[in-house]
């Protein structure tokens, strides 16, 4: 099975989960361009770009477990929250 995405779809899908949008983006290591390259995000080896996402409250960034690609997110600036293992 195929497994494939884009950085702009799984931050996508982070950023729902955290309650942003596009429009919080400050910063982000990858092009317009970059963000919508194609690779295989299933299990293997990790082929998607390595990056970093700032929004206002948080930091995205890639995480990866036997090659399978998603992304995580953590709080910008001291929440009290305690991170889940990643």
């Amino acid at each position: 099975m195929n497994y494939t995405a884009t950085w702009r779809e799984l931050i996508a899908e982070a950023m729902e989960e955290s309650g942003e949008t596009w429009s919080d983006v400050v910063s982000s290591t990858l092009t317009e361009q970059e963000l919508d390259v194609e690779f295989d995000s299933g299990f293997g080896a990790a082929e998607g770009k390595p990056f970093t996402l700032w929004t206002e409250k948080r930091v995205y960034f890639p995480t990866e477990y036997d090659g399978a690609e998603g992304c995580g997110s953590v709080a910008r600036n001291p929440d009290g929250q305690p991170t889940e293992h990643i």
